[in-house]
Protein backbone atom coordinates (compact mmCIF):
# COMPACT_ATOMS: atom_id res chain seq x y z
CA UNK A 1 0.00 0.00 0.00
CA UNK A 2 1.53 3.35 -0.62
CA UNK A 3 1.22 6.61 1.64
CA UNK A 4 -0.85 8.83 -0.83
CA UNK A 5 -2.26 11.39 0.60
CA UNK A 6 -5.73 12.30 0.80
CA UNK A 7 -7.75 13.81 -2.58
CA UNK A 8 -10.42 16.06 -2.14
CA UNK A 9 -14.06 14.22 -2.67
CA UNK A 10 -16.87 16.12 -4.05
CA UNK A 11 -18.69 14.55 -1.06
CA UNK A 12 -16.18 16.61 1.35
CA UNK A 13 -17.89 19.47 3.32
CA UNK A 14 -17.02 22.95 2.55
CA UNK A 15 -17.47 26.00 4.74
CA UNK A 16 -18.16 29.23 2.62
CA UNK A 17 -16.93 32.35 3.55
CA UNK A 18 -16.22 34.09 0.11
CA UNK A 19 -15.05 37.82 0.02
CA UNK A 20 -17.14 40.65 -0.89
CA UNK A 21 -14.74 41.66 -3.59
CA UNK A 22 -15.11 38.77 -5.33
CA UNK A 23 -17.04 38.83 -8.99
CA UNK A 24 -17.82 35.68 -10.69
CA UNK A 25 -18.62 35.91 -14.31
CA UNK A 26 -19.10 33.04 -17.01
CA UNK A 27 -19.61 33.99 -20.57
CA UNK A 28 -22.07 32.52 -22.61
CA UNK A 29 -21.09 29.63 -24.49
CA UNK A 30 -20.25 28.47 -21.24
CA UNK A 31 -23.13 29.97 -19.08
CA UNK A 32 -24.55 26.25 -18.38
CA UNK A 33 -21.19 25.12 -16.10
CA UNK A 34 -20.88 28.94 -15.05
CA UNK A 35 -24.46 28.73 -13.72
CA UNK A 36 -23.77 25.38 -11.98
CA UNK A 37 -20.42 26.50 -10.74
CA UNK A 38 -21.92 29.36 -8.90
CA UNK A 39 -24.77 26.89 -7.30
CA UNK A 40 -21.88 25.23 -5.83
CA UNK A 41 -20.27 28.36 -4.43
CA UNK A 42 -23.20 29.78 -3.00
CA UNK A 43 -22.60 32.83 -5.10
CA UNK A 44 -24.46 34.45 -8.42
CA UNK A 45 -23.40 34.99 -11.56
CA UNK A 46 -22.20 38.89 -12.41
CA UNK A 47 -23.99 40.23 -15.43
CA UNK A 48 -22.30 41.10 -17.95
CA UNK A 49 -23.01 41.81 -22.00
CA UNK A 50 -21.86 40.06 -25.03
CA UNK A 51 -22.49 41.26 -28.51
CA UNK A 52 -21.69 40.03 -31.89
CA UNK A 53 -22.03 42.17 -35.13
CA UNK A 54 -22.04 41.89 -38.54
CA UNK A 55 -18.51 41.64 -39.46
CA UNK A 56 -17.63 38.57 -37.28
CA UNK A 57 -16.40 40.68 -34.44
CA UNK A 58 -17.28 40.79 -30.54
CA UNK A 59 -17.27 42.95 -27.67
CA UNK A 60 -18.16 41.79 -23.95
CA UNK A 61 -18.33 44.12 -20.64
CA UNK A 62 -19.09 43.20 -17.35
CA UNK A 63 -22.67 44.96 -16.23
CA UNK A 64 -21.05 45.91 -12.34
CA UNK A 65 -18.38 47.82 -11.33
CA UNK A 66 -15.15 45.81 -10.70
CA UNK A 67 -12.85 48.20 -9.69
CA UNK A 68 -10.59 46.49 -6.54
CA UNK A 69 -12.04 43.02 -7.22
CA UNK A 70 -10.95 39.37 -7.34
CA UNK A 71 -12.50 38.64 -10.72
CA UNK A 72 -12.91 34.46 -11.70
CA UNK A 73 -13.98 34.19 -15.69
CA UNK A 74 -15.40 30.48 -16.66
CA UNK A 75 -14.82 29.86 -19.70
CA UNK A 76 -14.46 26.24 -22.00
CA UNK A 77 -12.19 26.52 -24.32
CA UNK A 78 -13.33 23.73 -26.47
CA UNK A 79 -14.64 23.87 -30.31
CA UNK A 80 -18.55 23.99 -30.98
CA UNK A 81 -21.13 23.47 -31.14
CA UNK A 82 -21.90 27.45 -32.38
CA UNK A 83 -18.25 28.70 -31.57
CA UNK A 84 -14.32 27.81 -32.60
CA UNK A 85 -11.84 27.35 -30.20
CA UNK A 86 -10.31 30.46 -31.24
CA UNK A 87 -13.56 32.08 -30.88
CA UNK A 88 -14.07 31.27 -27.43
CA UNK A 89 -10.15 32.16 -26.57
CA UNK A 90 -10.14 35.58 -28.04
CA UNK A 91 -13.70 36.37 -26.40
CA UNK A 92 -12.08 35.09 -22.73
CA UNK A 93 -8.78 37.34 -23.73
CA UNK A 94 -10.79 40.31 -24.57
CA UNK A 95 -12.94 40.20 -21.64
CA UNK A 96 -10.04 39.56 -18.57
CA UNK A 97 -8.62 42.56 -20.89
CA UNK A 98 -12.43 44.73 -19.89
CA UNK A 99 -12.00 43.90 -16.41
CA UNK A 100 -8.45 45.23 -16.16
CA UNK A 101 -9.00 48.19 -18.41
CA UNK A 102 -12.13 48.88 -15.57
CA UNK A 103 -9.74 48.41 -12.62
CA UNK A 104 -10.30 44.56 -11.58
CA UNK A 105 -7.06 44.10 -9.22
CA UNK A 106 -7.53 39.90 -9.77
CA UNK A 107 -8.30 38.05 -12.64
CA UNK A 108 -8.48 34.53 -13.05
CA UNK A 109 -9.83 32.93 -15.90
CA UNK A 110 -11.13 29.62 -15.14
CA UNK A 111 -11.32 27.19 -18.54
CA UNK A 112 -11.82 23.80 -17.45
CA UNK A 113 -10.99 22.59 -21.07
CA UNK A 114 -7.95 24.60 -22.39
CA UNK A 115 -7.25 24.73 -26.44
CA UNK A 116 -3.61 24.31 -27.59
CA UNK A 117 -2.93 22.45 -24.66
CA UNK A 118 -1.73 19.23 -26.83
CA UNK A 119 0.93 21.21 -28.98
CA UNK A 120 3.50 21.28 -26.14
CA UNK A 121 6.69 20.35 -27.47
CA UNK A 122 8.08 19.96 -31.03
CA UNK A 123 7.51 16.53 -33.38
CA UNK A 124 8.66 17.67 -36.40
CA UNK A 125 11.25 20.25 -37.63
CA UNK A 126 9.85 23.82 -36.95
CA UNK A 127 6.45 22.67 -35.21
CA UNK A 128 5.25 25.71 -33.16
CA UNK A 129 5.13 25.31 -29.72
CA UNK A 130 1.16 26.70 -29.28
CA UNK A 131 1.47 26.20 -25.53
CA UNK A 132 3.66 28.75 -25.24
CA UNK A 133 1.73 30.98 -27.48
CA UNK A 134 -1.65 30.86 -25.98
CA UNK A 135 0.17 31.72 -22.37
CA UNK A 136 1.78 35.00 -23.90
CA UNK A 137 -1.60 35.63 -24.94
CA UNK A 138 -2.80 35.37 -21.50
CA UNK A 139 -0.20 37.20 -20.14
CA UNK A 140 -0.42 40.19 -22.33
CA UNK A 141 -4.22 40.49 -20.87
CA UNK A 142 -2.92 40.82 -17.42
CA UNK A 143 -4.49 37.27 -16.43
CA UNK A 144 -3.43 37.55 -12.56
CA UNK A 145 -3.71 33.24 -12.96
CA UNK A 146 -5.16 30.58 -15.06
CA UNK A 147 -7.14 27.11 -13.62
CA UNK A 148 -7.62 24.36 -16.13
CA UNK A 149 -8.52 20.84 -15.37
CA UNK A 150 -6.21 18.10 -16.70
CA UNK A 151 -4.15 19.54 -18.95
CA UNK A 152 -1.91 17.18 -21.17
CA UNK A 153 1.39 17.81 -20.03
CA UNK A 154 1.19 19.34 -17.15
CA UNK A 155 5.10 19.82 -16.72
CA UNK A 156 4.52 21.88 -20.15
CA UNK A 157 1.56 23.82 -18.78
CA UNK A 158 3.40 24.79 -15.52
CA UNK A 159 6.74 26.00 -17.77
CA UNK A 160 5.12 27.53 -20.44
CA UNK A 161 2.95 30.27 -17.87
CA UNK A 162 4.73 32.74 -16.23
CA UNK A 163 2.00 34.00 -13.67
CA UNK A 164 0.22 31.12 -11.74
CA UNK A 165 -1.18 28.25 -13.40
CA UNK A 166 -3.39 25.48 -11.38
CA UNK A 167 -4.29 22.50 -13.12
CA UNK A 168 -6.59 20.31 -11.31
CA UNK A 169 -6.07 16.45 -12.14
CA UNK A 170 -9.50 14.83 -12.97
CA UNK A 171 -8.48 12.03 -10.16
CA UNK A 172 -10.88 14.09 -7.17
CA UNK A 173 -13.93 13.47 -9.74
CA UNK A 174 -13.43 9.71 -11.19
CA UNK A 175 -12.50 8.83 -8.11
CA UNK A 176 -15.56 8.05 -6.58
CA UNK A 177 -16.78 6.30 -10.04
CA UNK A 178 -13.86 3.83 -9.82
CA UNK A 179 -14.80 3.10 -5.97
CA UNK A 180 -17.93 1.21 -7.37
CA UNK A 181 -15.36 -1.44 -8.62
CA UNK A 182 -13.56 -1.91 -5.20
CA UNK A 183 -14.86 -5.64 -4.52
CA UNK A 184 -13.43 -6.43 -8.46
CA UNK A 185 -9.80 -7.14 -8.89
CA UNK A 186 -8.14 -3.92 -10.33
CA UNK A 187 -6.11 -2.56 -12.94
CA UNK A 188 -5.17 1.05 -13.84
CA UNK A 189 -3.59 0.94 -17.54
CA UNK A 190 -2.46 3.78 -18.88
CA UNK A 191 -3.24 4.02 -23.27
CA UNK A 192 0.19 4.70 -24.18
CA UNK A 193 3.91 5.32 -22.23
CA UNK A 194 3.34 9.02 -22.43
CA UNK A 195 0.06 9.09 -19.71
CA UNK A 196 1.73 6.25 -17.47
CA UNK A 197 2.79 8.96 -14.51
CA UNK A 198 -1.02 10.43 -15.00
CA UNK A 199 -2.53 6.68 -14.67
CA UNK A 200 0.03 5.58 -11.76
CA UNK A 201 -0.65 8.84 -9.61
CA UNK A 202 -4.67 7.87 -10.49
CA UNK A 203 -3.81 4.13 -9.46
CA UNK A 204 -2.06 5.25 -6.23
CA UNK A 205 -4.92 7.17 -5.27
CA UNK A 206 -7.59 4.73 -5.86
CA UNK A 207 -5.24 1.92 -3.70
CA UNK A 208 -5.34 5.04 -0.79
CA UNK A 209 -8.80 5.31 -1.23
CA UNK A 210 -9.93 1.51 -1.74
CA UNK A 211 -7.27 0.21 1.20
CA UNK A 212 -6.21 -2.72 -1.16
CA UNK A 213 -3.93 -3.43 -3.74
CA UNK A 214 -4.37 -2.28 -7.58
CA UNK A 215 -2.30 -3.81 -10.41
CA UNK A 216 -1.35 -1.52 -13.38
CA UNK A 217 -0.14 -1.91 -17.46
CA UNK A 218 0.31 0.15 -19.91
CA UNK A 219 -0.27 -0.06 -23.80
CA UNK A 220 2.42 1.49 -26.25
CA UNK A 221 1.56 3.70 -29.17
CA UNK A 222 3.53 5.43 -31.63
CA UNK A 223 1.63 8.95 -33.55
CA UNK A 224 3.86 10.19 -36.75
CA UNK A 225 1.15 12.11 -39.40
CA UNK A 226 -1.99 11.02 -37.45
CA UNK A 227 -1.35 7.60 -37.89
CA UNK A 228 -1.11 4.95 -34.80
CA UNK A 229 1.18 2.23 -34.56
CA UNK A 230 1.62 -0.16 -31.91
CA UNK A 231 0.20 -3.08 -29.95
CA UNK A 232 2.71 -4.06 -26.81
CA UNK A 233 0.89 -4.65 -23.19
CA UNK A 234 3.03 -4.26 -20.51
CA UNK A 235 1.36 -5.36 -17.05
CA UNK A 236 -0.95 -8.21 -15.53
CA UNK A 237 -4.88 -7.31 -16.10
CA UNK A 238 -5.74 -11.10 -16.65
CA UNK A 239 -9.02 -11.51 -14.42
CA UNK A 240 -9.23 -7.97 -13.63
CA UNK A 241 -11.98 -4.86 -14.05
CA UNK A 242 -9.13 -2.48 -16.13
CA UNK A 243 -9.63 1.10 -15.68
CA UNK A 244 -8.40 2.68 -18.59
CA UNK A 245 -7.33 6.58 -17.90
CA UNK A 246 -6.43 9.34 -20.25
CA UNK A 247 -6.74 13.03 -20.38
CA UNK A 248 -8.92 13.58 -23.06
CA UNK A 249 -10.95 11.02 -25.68
CA UNK A 250 -10.76 12.74 -28.95
CA UNK A 251 -11.68 10.46 -31.90
CA UNK A 252 -11.11 7.27 -29.60
CA UNK A 253 -9.01 4.97 -31.44
CA UNK A 254 -5.70 5.11 -28.93
CA UNK A 255 -8.27 3.77 -26.22
CA UNK A 256 -9.77 0.95 -28.18
CA UNK A 257 -6.39 -0.09 -29.23
CA UNK A 258 -5.62 -0.46 -25.51
CA UNK A 259 -8.85 -2.29 -24.58
CA UNK A 260 -8.64 -4.42 -27.08
CA UNK A 261 -5.03 -5.14 -25.97
CA UNK A 262 -6.30 -5.78 -22.48
CA UNK A 263 -8.98 -8.14 -23.56
CA UNK A 264 -7.00 -9.89 -25.63
CA UNK A 265 -4.74 -10.55 -22.07
CA UNK A 266 -7.46 -11.81 -19.99
CA UNK A 267 -9.11 -8.88 -19.00
CA UNK A 268 -12.97 -9.26 -17.42
CA UNK A 269 -13.55 -5.91 -18.42
CA UNK A 270 -12.64 -2.59 -19.56
CA UNK A 271 -14.22 0.88 -18.36
CA UNK A 272 -12.48 4.10 -19.48
CA UNK A 273 -12.12 7.37 -17.60
CA UNK A 274 -11.23 10.66 -19.20
CA UNK A 275 -11.39 14.64 -18.06
CA UNK A 276 -12.67 15.96 -21.77
CA UNK A 277 -14.91 13.51 -23.68
CA UNK A 278 -14.14 15.92 -27.18
CA UNK A 279 -15.58 13.17 -29.10
CA UNK A 280 -14.80 14.09 -32.85
CA UNK A 281 -15.63 12.67 -35.75
CA UNK A 282 -14.99 8.64 -35.48
CA UNK A 283 -15.82 8.59 -31.89
CA UNK A 284 -19.16 6.93 -31.98
CA UNK A 285 -18.03 4.16 -34.00
CA UNK A 286 -14.64 3.41 -32.31
CA UNK A 287 -16.06 3.70 -28.92
CA UNK A 288 -19.30 0.72 -29.76
CA UNK A 289 -16.51 -1.04 -29.83
CA UNK A 290 -17.59 -3.81 -27.05
CA UNK A 291 -13.86 -4.15 -25.83
CA UNK A 292 -14.72 -0.73 -23.87
CA UNK A 293 -17.80 -1.73 -21.61
CA UNK A 294 -18.12 2.36 -20.58
CA UNK A 295 -16.55 5.75 -20.81
CA UNK A 296 -16.82 8.31 -17.84
CA UNK A 297 -16.08 12.01 -18.98
CA UNK A 298 -16.60 15.20 -16.92
CA UNK A 299 -18.72 17.57 -18.52
CA UNK A 300 -15.99 20.19 -19.39
CA UNK A 301 -16.69 19.59 -22.69
CA UNK A 302 -20.30 19.00 -23.17
CA UNK A 303 -20.99 15.43 -24.99
CA UNK A 304 -22.96 17.37 -27.94
CA UNK A 305 -21.22 15.37 -31.04
CA UNK A 306 -22.71 12.53 -29.29
CA UNK A 307 -26.35 13.81 -29.52
CA UNK A 308 -28.70 11.03 -31.12
CA UNK A 309 -26.03 8.48 -31.34
CA UNK A 310 -26.41 5.04 -30.22
CA UNK A 311 -22.99 4.72 -28.22
CA UNK A 312 -24.16 7.61 -26.11
CA UNK A 313 -25.18 5.09 -23.25
CA UNK A 314 -22.56 3.81 -22.91
CA UNK A 315 -21.43 7.65 -21.64
CA UNK A 316 -21.03 8.58 -17.99
CA UNK A 317 -20.89 12.21 -16.83
CA UNK A 318 -19.53 13.38 -14.44
CA UNK A 319 -19.52 17.38 -12.95
CA UNK A 320 -16.65 18.84 -13.01
CA UNK A 321 -18.64 22.17 -10.93
CA UNK A 322 -17.85 21.17 -7.86
CA UNK A 323 -14.18 20.89 -8.05
CA UNK A 324 -13.93 24.08 -9.89
CA UNK A 325 -15.89 25.62 -7.19
CA UNK A 326 -13.94 24.19 -4.66
CA UNK A 327 -10.67 25.70 -6.64
CA UNK A 328 -12.23 28.96 -6.86
CA UNK A 329 -13.45 29.04 -2.95
CA UNK A 330 -9.84 28.25 -2.00
CA UNK A 331 -8.48 31.01 -4.44
CA UNK A 332 -10.78 33.68 -3.17
CA UNK A 333 -9.91 33.29 0.30
CA UNK A 334 -5.85 32.54 -0.44
CA UNK A 335 -6.89 28.93 1.49
CA UNK A 336 -4.16 25.95 0.36
CA UNK A 337 -5.13 23.98 -3.10
CA UNK A 338 -3.07 21.03 -2.02
CA UNK A 339 -5.28 18.12 -1.44
CA UNK A 340 -7.05 19.04 -4.93
CA UNK A 341 -3.95 18.24 -6.83
CA UNK A 342 -1.94 15.05 -7.20
CA UNK A 343 1.89 15.12 -7.32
Amino acid sequence: MTGAPSIWSPQDPRPLHLPQRMRLFALGATAELGAAVAGDLGHHLSPLEERSFEDGEHKARPLEAVAGADCYVIHSLHGGPDQSANDKLCRLLFFIGALKDAGAARVTAVAPYLCYSRKDRRTKPFDPLTTRYVAALFEAMGTDALVTLEVHNPAAFENAFRGRGVTLPAAALLLDAAMRFRDEPLCVLSPDPGGVKRAELFREALEARAGKPIGKAFADKHRSAGVVTGDLLVGDVKDATVLLIDDLISTGGTLVRAARAAKQAGARRVIAMAAHGLFMPGAAEALADPAIERVVVTDAVPAFRLEGCAVAGKIEIVACAPLLAEAISRLATDAPLTDLLVY
